[in-house]
C-alpha cells in the first residue's frame, strides 16, 4: 500500500516536463500519472489508476500538487469537466465549504468554469 506520507514528495509537472524533489518512486509516478489524467480530463483512466493503486482521493488531495495547485484547482485550470467533477464527488464537503477553490477560480479568470457550480452543489454553498 502507498504510504501517504511520501506523496508529500509529489511530482509536480511544469511546462510539460516533471520535476522531483527527490529520485523518482513508484509514488511519484502515481501524482504524475494522476495529474496527467486530471489534464487530459480522462476521468475513466483516473478512476482506474487510483483503483488499481488503493488510493483514495480524499486521503491524497493535500499532499499533490500539479502546477503547484491542488487536485481540484488543476482541473479547473485544465478545463477538465469530467475529472473534475470526480474529484469533487469524491472530497468531504466539508473540505469545500471554505468556497477557498471558488475564490481562486474566480480571482485567476476561470469564474465561468462548470466546476464552480459543481462545488457549489456539493458543499451546499
Amino acid at each position: 500500500m502507498i504510504k501517504l506520507s511520501t506523496l508529500l514528495i509529489a511530482a509536480t509537472v511544469v511546462s510539460g516536463s516533471m520535476v522531483f524533489s527527490a529520485p523518482a518512486k513508484a509514488d511519484d509516478q502515481l501524482a504524475v500519472s494522476i495529474c496527467e489524467y486530471i489534464a487530459a480530463d480522462d476521468k475513466n483512466r483516473l478512476r482506474s489508476k487510483l483503483k488499481s493503486s488503493r488510493v483514495k482521493i480524499r486521503n491524497i488531495y493535500d499532499a499533490v500538487q500539479c502546477n503547484g495547485n491542488n487536485l481540484l484547482r488543476h482541473a479547473i485550470a485544465s478545463n477538465a469537466a469530467d475529472a473534475g467533477e470526480y474529484v469533487v464527488k469524491n472530497l468531504s464537503k466539508s473540505s469545500l465549504s471554505d468556497g477557498a477553490d471558488i475564490a481562486w477560480a474566480e480571482a485567476n479568470g476561470h469564474g465561468g468554469s462548470a466546476l464552480i457550480a459543481v462545488i457549489k452543489d456539493r458543499a451546499g454553498l
